[in-house]
């Protein structure tokens, strides 16, 4: 239930704007001022317990505890390393960017790139920080992760090994921002080996917020050059890097001086002539600078004798931290988070007939066609982007990934809808993603004709749990919406009286109630369960105590709290109802209905419920094998009706909200 709470109040936190590019979450819920303030109050230094200077903030196996790698390891603050530390000099410079021993030369081309952008950097590295005046040891950066940007809070105590940083340092040694970036970055992700290894890519999505494209140059569209100017005009940032085919080619370095298995920034793309033959050219950074290009036009290659001055002048080829591009626009942009459930909304892939269409869904309107399309067809170009959650924080604990993509219909349609079978079922996907990958993210640029459209984001196999972010990036205005039912209760009423009760009946109800002519919940326990036990094509465990009690506050008409005639009467009609709707679901005649199957079974009793809805009722009524018995499905439905009814009483408005104190909702919570 406290689970059920946190998301909920998540989800108003964030529909107030809270984890907004303007609103960054604390995380760890560590709110940097009050912290440095505490600190200098007390006139001690900043110790962080949620990130502590000890062998598990490290790593779990190479960086392990018991690592030959990290032996000798000290934390030391930058002003036991140096005189006179600086938290940034000058400005940030690609040179305070070395590389020291862990393998995450993809984040640190990430960062090198973000000194190319003012704005960027000050968004993560939030200025005014120093080791001058208010000093406490603490020092904050912000990061986009999984749909919201966070605000993480650190020491600096920092790794070393005989009085040198262990990891990102500066080449002069005593600026210190990117190292303690690099810590911040490591604690978000649970420590510093869950850094090694990754695509710049990763890190340019965290830093930004944006999403990422990746082309293999082999298999590259022949408009390329065309896609890398555009992206750089959107205000887009680029990286390359040359794969490596096994372990002895890393850190190879190539006749021509580029370093294989190294990430590079890339800053700019433009067309020069050579003798008047255009010529396409990109601009790529080492991050490191201790190896760069000697091939064609590198710095003073004769190339460049044969371009014309102008053009010379306006790419200002030497300069180290030249850009091309000074207009930048912006990608529009929309996402969302779902989760696949078990039972519920992991639905597997379009193979998976039974259980497909349960995935979570989302409308996309593409209204315009694309301007100076890149490829010079007609069209609205789009970028779709799946990332699961957590990738780097479950890799100590041995987890996989799971294998996700995502398919797209054609759709027209009311939105407030989950499309089933009869939609999804009976036509082919007019896009998918490439393919299915077991990677934090897969990302797919596609183009539709102006139309509406279902993106069914999924794994590849059905019954795999995961929390996920979809995003959608376009270069025109796009209308985004979860496609969700509105919530909504159309239950028969019972409107009866004794006379219209059956005779017979009515004397079966005389034998069974006793002397008072009422049914307590305990006589109803005893009731349901004869009558259900004589019946071969349903499976129960039993009617619990619980489940009647429900069954006698939903009925009671009188407060008596028992049944009369007439209230047992409806009680035996909506039974009856129940179990043809039961039968009806039950697919395979098991005698249980499963949990994929609830959803259309609540509907056809009259409850119109979202998914968010539907994880609960499965993880509340469902068996481990997330199979309903004819019990709990009873249960579920008394349930639901009984809270529609109290939601309703109290909405006198019909505005549909309510509010209530502590005294109200304790009583409506424990009955």
């Amino acid at each position: 239930m406290s689970s059920i709470a946190d998301q909920v109040a998540k989800r108003k936190a964030r529909d107030d704007g809270e984890g907004s590019n303007d609103r960054a979450l604390p995380f760890n819920k560590q709110d940097f001022r009050s912290l440095r303030s505490q600190c200098l109050q007390r006139g001690a230094l900043f110790s962080d317990d949620t990130f502590p200077a000890e062998a598990g903030s490290l790593g779990f196996n190479e960086l392990g505890r018991y690592s030959s790698k990290t032996r000798g390891v000290e934390w030391k603050r930058p002003t036991e390393l140096c005189s006179s530390p600086r938290f940034i000099v000058g400005g940030a410079q690609r040179t305070d960017i070395c590389q020291g021993a862990l393998g995450d030369c993809w984040l640190l081309a990430a960062i090198a790139s973000l000194t190319l952008d003012k704005d960027i950097l000050a968004r993560v590295v939030p200025p005014g920080q120093s080791f001058e005046e208010g000093y406490a040891g603490i020092f904050h950066f912000q990061f986009w992760q999984f749909g919201e940007w966070v605000d993480v809070v650190i020491d600096d105590r920092l790794p070393t090994r005989d009085g040198k940083l262990l990891f990102v340092h500066s080449a002069e040694g005593s600026e210190f921002w990117s190292a303690l970036l690099e810590k911040a970055y490591a604690k978000v992700n649970g420590c510093y080996e869950a850094l090694s290894g990754g695509s710049t890519t990763e890190g340019f999505e965290d830093f930004t917020g944006g999403i990422s494209e990746l082309y293999t140059l082999s298999k590259a569209p022949p408009h390329l050059f065309k896609i890398i100017r555009k992206a750089l005009k959107l205000g887009s940032l680029l990286g390359c890097s040359i794969d490596i085919t096994s372990a002895s080619e890393t850190e190879a370095v190539t006749r021509q001086k580029l370093v294989k298995g190294h990430a590079y920034s890339l800053t700019g793309a433009e067309e020069v002539h050579l003798h008047g033959t255009p010529v396409q050219l990109v601009r790529v950074r080492n991050p490191w600078g201790q190896v760069e290009w000697t091939g064609a036009w590198s710095d003073n290659s004769r190339e460049w004798d044969g371009v014309r001055p102008d053009e010379k002048a306006k790419l200002d080829h030497s300069a180290e931290d030249g850009e091309f591009c000074s207009e930048v626009g912006r990608w529009n942009h929309c996402q969302f988070e779902g989760t696949w459930r078990v039972g519920s909304t992991a639905g597997g892939c379009r193979n998976n007939a039974a259980t497909f269409c349960s995935n979570p869904q989302f409308l996309i309107q593409l209204e315009d066609v694309d301007d100076d399309p890149s490829d010079g067809e007609d069209g609205c170009t789009f970028l779709v982007g799946l990332m699961q959650k957590d990738a780097r924080k479950e890799r100590r604990f041995g987890r996989d990934l799971n294998t996700i993509g995502f398919s797209i219909y054609a759709y027209k349609g009311r939105t407030n809808v989950h499309l089933g079978p009869d939609v999804l079922l009976r036509q082919r996907a007019v896009a998918m993603s490439s393919t299915f990958i077991n990677a934090r993210e897969i990302c797919d640029r596609l183009k539709l004709p102006p139309g509406e459209y279902a993106i069914i984001p999924s794994t590849f196999d059905p019954h795999k749990k995961g929390s996920f972010v979809l995003r959608v990036f376009s270069e025109k205005q796009a209308k985004t919406s979860p496609m969700e039912e509105d919530i909504n209760a159309d239950v028969e009423e019972h409107k009866i009286t004794e006379g219209d009760v059956d005779p017979h009946f009515k004397h079966l109800f005389m034998q069974i109630s006793g002397k008072d002519s009422e049914v307590s919940a305990t006589e109803l326990v005893q009731i349901l369960n004869k009558v259900i036990s004589q019946r071969a094509d349903v499976k129960t465990d039993g009617f619990s105590l619980e489940t009647c009690r429900h069954i006698v506050s939903l009925l009671d008409a009188d407060g008596t709290a028992k049944l009369g005639l007439v209230e047992f009467h409806v009680l035996w009609m909506k039974i009856q109802k129940y179990l043809e709707v039961f039968k009806s679901h039950d697919s395979d005649n098991s005698g249980t209905m499963s949990s994929h199957e609830m959803k259309g079974a609540l509907t056809e009793a009259g409850f119109q419920l979202n998914s968010a809805v539907m994880q609960v009722i499965v993880a509340r009524y469902a068996n481990p094998e997330y199979a309903i018995d004819f019990d709990c499905f009873v249960g579920c439905l008394i349930r639901v009706e009984m809270l529609f009814k109290m939601f309703k009483t109290l909405d006198n408005k019909g505005s549909g909200k309510i509010e209530l104190d502590i005294l109200q909702w304790l009583c409506l919570a424990i009955n």
